[in-house]
């Protein structure tokens, strides 16, 4: 077995598992947030039954409308607030920040153990070595009821690292580059196992950018590895990590992309750095390092979301804050930002977007007609202060 039907083999307490197999597996938590929690709580109350499996282990995160645009969004709120405080769970409401940093800062599962959240981007937890399984409503609520997952073993794609990266490359660059590679429908449903020497480039953090868009890809599960290559997998790539250059992608896919050279000298409005993607520390870092002596372009609009209040805290500490305001751009409060599209940052026909997030389809941060591009936090920093698209500079 590969590292992927080990871990499921384990959680399912079966001796060996094979794709296409049906298992039962315990989960380590379940969550959802203030989009996805107010469905799954009615769902939950139709079950009938009078607790979740355990306090402990269930979460619900007001992350994505923070602070409320909306009645309805408010509404949702109150909905999750009334559940928490009926069943017991732990309800962060006031802003701490993205569900995916925070199941990661207060909430970090075990390598090989399974978290389930109601969000498409659960893949992030393969970052630090656990199977994140992301999952609709209705799957959420039967989660939280029973703490069990119903799941078909997937077959697993491995990606063989070799190589160091570039000082200008990041894992953003390589999760694109693997968009380039794959597609949005070869992986569909497949795990993706990534392995080898060149796993050391990435720092957790960077693992969890990658893991995070392995979504995009179609992939069901996507986990970080051991320099071990594995063996039993449906296939293995190669890819030499010293030939890989900055990337982005063009409207409207995550995998419409292509080297940041090709797109060179586009003028730019509106630059965000943020989002369960790339809203970390180290992410924050890349923008410091650009605004530091140079300030944000007179006709680039630059917002800057970390992806918690731990995060926030660390910059204000720091002094990296008042570098990033003092260059021009907007610090927004910990939250999913311009990224859902429901508020904050939202873009007009006019807009030309370089954004860290994670999706750039039509609409994604407001008018269908709006371009949005996605790069690095290092690419979408040298572009806000060149006011175009930009490669950024070696380090």
């Amino acid at each position: 077995m590969n590292l992927i039907e080990k871990y499921l083999a384990i959680a399912a307490g079966e001796e060996e598992v094979r794709p296409g197999m049906d298992i039962r597996c315990d989960i380590s938590y379940v969550a959802a947030h203030d989009v996805t929690a107010p469905i799954a709580i009615r769902q939950f109350e139709e079950i009938g039954v009078d607790s979740v499996f355990d306090p402990e282990k269930v979460l619900l995160i007001v992350d994505h409308i923070y602070p409320a645009a909306t009645e309805k969004a408010r509404k949702s709120v109150w909905e999750m607030d009334d559940f928490a405080k009926k069943y017991g769970v732990k309800l962060y409401k006031s802003g701490q920040g993205v569900i995916h940093q925070l199941m990661y800062e207060n909430h970090q599962a075990k390598p090989g153990e399974i978290i389930v959240i109601a969000d498409s981007h659960t893949c992030t937890c393969g970052g630090y070595g656990v199977i994140g399984i992301g999952v609709g409503s209705t799957e959420a609520a039967a989660a939280m009821a029973t703490g069990k997952l119903d799941l078909e073993v997937p077959q697993v794609v491995q990606i063989y690292l070799t190589g160091k990266l570039k000082s200008n490359v990041f894992g953003k660059d390589f999760i694109l580059h693997l968009g380039e590679i794959f597609g949005t429908d070869y992986l569909t449903d497949k795990g993706l196992i990534i392995s080898g020497p060149g796993i050391d480039c990435f720092s957790t953090e960077e693992r969890m950018t990658v893991c995070n868009m392995g979504t995009e890809l179609g992939s069901m599960i996507t986990l970080f590895g051991t320099h071990a290559r594995e063996t039993d997998v449906e296939e293995t790539r190669e890819i030499d990590l010293s030939l890989l250059e900055p990337k982005i992608a063009k409207p409207y896919s995550p995998v419409n992309v292509s080297d940041v050279k090709a797109m060179e000298g586009l003028p730019v409005t509106q630059v965000v750095v943020g989002s369960c993607t790339n809203g970390r520390l180290n992410d924050m870092e890349q923008v410091v390092r650009q605004l530091r002596s140079h300030p944000v372009h007179p006709d680039v609009n630059m917002l800057v979301v970390p992806s918690s209040k731990t995060v926030l805290e660390a910059m204000e500490q720091k002094g990296w804050c008042k570098i990033i305001r003092d260059a021009g751009a907007t610090i927004l409060n910990p939250g999913c930002g311009p990224c859902f599209g429901a508020h904050e940052g939202l873009v007009s026909e006019r807009d030309v977007v370089v954004s860290t997030t994670n999706r750039n389809f039509p609409g994604r941060m407001g008018s269908i007609k709006g371009q949005i591009y996605l790069a690095s936090p290092a690419t979408a920093a040298a572009s806000a202060v060149a006011g175009k698209i930009m490669v950024p500079a070696e380090q």
